[in-house]
């Protein structure tokens, strides 16, 4: 056993010598960023960790093949220490083909090896909650690791992930980088409390450590993240440390004694300045890779844009019958559930009181968690918690559907489905899927009032990689369900309408019309004359039930012929169901639930006057824009009836 101490000392000091190479790397290639952007070699910004790498190294000594580091806009130390990846970072940051994103994703947006960044403060923080879920799931181990500077500590998304995390039980580790300072404002002149207080508020444990003592950090660390591991539940770890340039470049508002002073102090600098032969021989290895992979990347190709479709287009496709649908959209929609449920089962329900006995306030899942236990989870009212959870365990390799209990919550949900899972696909170079539904009741006639009626879909059109669609009642959506949940890969917005849940989806189909849909995967249904239609109605959803009641009225008192068209897909739309139609009524009326303004209507109004020479005469109509009222009679007013469809198809063929 003694012979043996030696042996174990000089592992030690070896495996020392090695984390402190690691930090000196990355200090080499901070160091080399900064100046490839004074040469002007670099577009855009850089945030540098010079002073806080013993961070990343703490954090990537103490993971293991499988875990996964979730990082923020200041993550190039925490990247390298993990995936030791220069070529990779520093062709990315140079906006290179052969970076780890593909030249896309830059100095904020990385991912390799289990590690994703993003420039969003604590947007990441319900997506780390995801991906340690998913490893709870699979009971693997594993854990992830979110890094968060104490500049973060009042993003609300970073409360809904902790309070997730406790509720569930998850193996994450939250590690903040406690440098003072958030961009040019101290921190605490702009926040209460603390970080360790926030995280007990939660019932989770708090940690505390600092940079300037490696050895004691590096144990620390390494005894939270194993306790996350072994106990499966989430640790707040801070870690005390100083920022020594500036927040981007060269925005540093802070006394330069003061840095200095920190400087003076660094470990890197005192190893750099006292380690003798070794440190030299470090700094110089790490100098002459580096020049090696600028001279790399800048001899790649750039990084290219990714080959897109445009958002309105026109495809020719065949029409085929649309199969009537016995019983209630609502049925048809759990049916649809239940069915990609048995035939996946990674597939997880995701949302508020969607378990039983409730099963949902609009009881789309009832019964679901009986017939799936342990994948359908009542999540906390927490709607941006649980979209970047779903996030989450989508680069996991799970498929999640989410549901947001009324469409109005939409605007809580944004910018986890905006600058989070939308973005990651194509941020990311492509080399990852996120199939995560978000599913959703919209629309008003139930006198909800003014936050619980409204149609809010247009907020989220042109959002690249957002895929949006809308329900109507005479569609197959049990069909359409299964077939969305087994094929999708990027994130989808699905908007359902509360009043056509209850409505028989085979019943009162207008006499003397055929139901035909465009054989695609997102169909749009096409309700037609028997003889050439006058005038062509655009609508989409639970508009679809006034436009039925409209064009009855028409035929029937008023001898006029229309024609509906009712797409699913509404960014992207395949625009060519409305422009076959249009081109032979030249007469349109266009009618949406929601505001008209920037809406959907405008789009595909916009795309016809492209695509049809002469033009044709056009009558809009939406919802008055106004707060929508719980009284009957004011919402009555406010939005779109079949009356006001009638008159508008009478006025345009006068």
């Amino acid at each position: 056993m003694q012979s043996a101490l030696p042996d174990m000392a000089q592992a030690e000091a070896k495996k020392g010598q090695d984390h402190f190479a690691t930090a000196t790397l990355i200090r080499v290639v901070e160091e080399r960023l900064l100046s490839l952007y004074g040469e002007g070699r670099l577009h855009g910004t850089v945030h540098t960790c010079i002073g806080q790498e013993w961070t990343g190294v703490s954090v990537a000594s103490a993971l293991r093949s499988g875990d996964y580091i979730l990082s923020n806009h200041r993550g190039h130390g925490h990247y390298l220490a993990w995936t030791d990846d220069v070529e990779g970072l520093i062709a990315e940051v140079m906006g290179r083909e052969s970076g780890v994103c593909r030249g896309r994703g830059g100095s904020q947006h990385l991912r390799g090896q289990g590690f994703f960044s993003n420039g969003i403060i604590g947007g990441m923080a319900p997506v780390a909650a995801g991906l340690a879920m998913a490893h709870r799931l699979a009971g693997d181990g594993g854990v992830a690791v979110l890094f968060i500077g104490d500049g973060g500590l009042g993003q609300g998304a970073l409360f809904e992930a902790l309070n997730l995390a406790a509720s569930f039980s998850l193996p994450l580790v939250v590690l903040v980088e406690a440098n003072g300072i958030a961009q040019s404002t101290p921190v605490d002149t702009v926040q209460a409390g603390s970080a360790v207080g926030r995280a007990r508020a939660f019932g989770i444990e708090a940690r505390e450590s600092d940079t300037w003592n490696p050895e004691d950090l590096l144990r620390a660390v390494s005894a939270t993240v194993d306790t996350a591991r072994r106990e499966g539940r989430p640790l707040l770890h801070l870690v005390r440390t100083f920022r020594l340039m500036p927040h981007s470049k060269g925005d540093d508002t802070r006394a330069p004694d003061l840095i200095e002073e920190y400087r003076l102090k660094d470990p890197v600098t005192q190893w750099l300045a006292e380690g003798g032969p070794d440190a030299a021989r470090v700094r110089a290895a790490a100098v002459e890779r580096v020049e090696a992979a600028v001279a790399k990347a800048a001899a790649a190709p750039p990084g290219l844009v990714p080959s897109t479709s445009p958002p309105c287009y026109a495809k020719p496709v065949n029409l085929v019958p649309v199969r009537a649908c016995e019983g209630r959209l609502v049925e048809h929609i759990r049916a649809g559930l239940d069915a990609a449920m048995a035939a996946d089962d990674r597939l997880l329900l995701l949302g508020e009181d969607i378990c039983s006995p409730y099963g949902g306030a609009f009881k789309v899942t009832s019964g679901l968690s009986d017939s799936y236990p342990g994948r359908v989870f009542n999540t906390p009212i927490s709607e941006a918690g649980l979209v970047g959870v779903g996030a989450g365990l989508a680069l996991a390799g799970r498929r999640v559907v989410a549901e947001i209990m009324f469409g109005d919550f939409l605007t809580l949900v944004a910018d986890q489905l905006i600058n989070h899972a939308a973005k990651f696909t194509q941020m990311y170079g492509e080399d990852v899927e996120v199939p995560l539904l978000v599913r959703t009741p919209m629309g008003g006639r139930r006198g909800y009032g003014p936050t619980h009626s409204q149609s809010l879909e247009t907020h989220f059109f042109g959002v690249p990689g957002l895929t949006v669609l809308a329900i109507h009642h005479r569609m197959d959506a049990a069909a359409f369900y299964a077939r969305l949940i087994a094929t999708a890969k990027t994130p989808h917005l699905i908007i359902e309408n509360k009043v056509a849940y209850g409505v028989d989806c085979a019943r009162d189909r207008l006499q003397g019309f055929s139901y035909v849909e465009t054989d695609d995967d997102l169909p749009t249904l096409v309700v037609r004359p028997c003889v050439q239609a006058q005038v062509t109605i655009l609508g989409y959803g639970g508009m679809l039930l006034e436009m039925e009641k409209a064009m009855d009225r028409l035929f029937e008192d008023a001898d006029i012929v229309t024609e509906a068209i009712c797409p699913v897909a509404l960014y992207p739309s395949n625009m060519q169901a409305l422009l076959d139609s249009v081109s032979l009524t030249r007469r349109l009326v266009v009618v949406e639930e929601g505001q008209g303004y920037a809406g959907y209507g405008a789009e595909a109004v916009a795309f016809l006057h492209q695509h049809l020479p002469g033009g044709f005469s056009l009558r809009r109509l939406s919802a008055l824009p106004t707060a929508i009222p719980c009284s009957r009679e004011g919402e009555a007013a406010c939005l779109v009836s079949a009356k006001d469809i009638v008159e508008a198809v009478q006025e345009i063929l006068s």
